[in-house]
């Protein structure tokens, strides 16, 4: 059988690699960002004011919710760790971003819209349903096995009803002057 570079397994394991470093690094800095206020970002406190006008019943709590969940699921990613745990953790917290924050605004990030935490999802996704690849901490630990075609859409499922009951806690958010919509 002739090798190339879609069936070799160590050029596989290196584009996942790279693909779950960029994305994993990333979405852990966007979540320190919120918690910490690190990398430009406005910290927990502002963070969580924001989930408030957003209408989340606890700005703080949300927003530590979200910083926690960004950072944890950019960890897992970039390490590879733990299959598909970290891409639905990601997912969750996407669809929470993209409705609640980007919806209104339409498809492309010059305008706000939803293309950044679509291409954030997307890329989870794909990660989820590849596998972490040659070069990652479950391969290295032996644990790829774990992670079965069911156990990952079981993982992924979770995530979407994570992000869609998130969603039913919000409020219509605050209008300007303080009416609700």
């Amino acid at each position: 059988m002739l090798t190339n570079y879609a069936t070799d397994p160590e050029m596989l394991g290196l584009g996942l690699l790279v693909g779950r470093l960029v994305l994993g690094l990333l979405m852990a800095a966007h979540g320190a960002q919120k918690l910490f206020g690190w990398f430009g970002g406005y910290g927990l406190n502002a963070t969580g004011e924001f989930m408030v006008q957003l209408g989340f019943p606890s700005g703080r709590l949300f927003a530590s919710t979200a910083a926690v969940t960004e950072v944890v699921s950019g960890l897992l990613v970039a390490l590879g760790l733990f299959g598909p745990i970290g891409p639905a953790l990601m997912l969750s917290v996407m669809i929470v971003a993209a409705i609640s924050v980007h919806w209104q605004n339409g498809v492309f990030a010059m305008q706000n819209g939803i293309e950044v935490p679509l291409l954030y999802a997307a890329g989870a996704l794909a990660i989820a349903l590849t596998g972490p690849g040659l070069f990652s901490l479950d391969a290295l630990l032996g644990i790829t096995s774990l992670w079965s075609p069911r156990v990952t859409a079981l993982a992924l499922a979770v995530g979407v009803v994570g992000g869609i009951a998130n969603l039913m806690v919000r409020r219509p958010p605050m209008a300007a002057g303080g009416a609700s919509r």
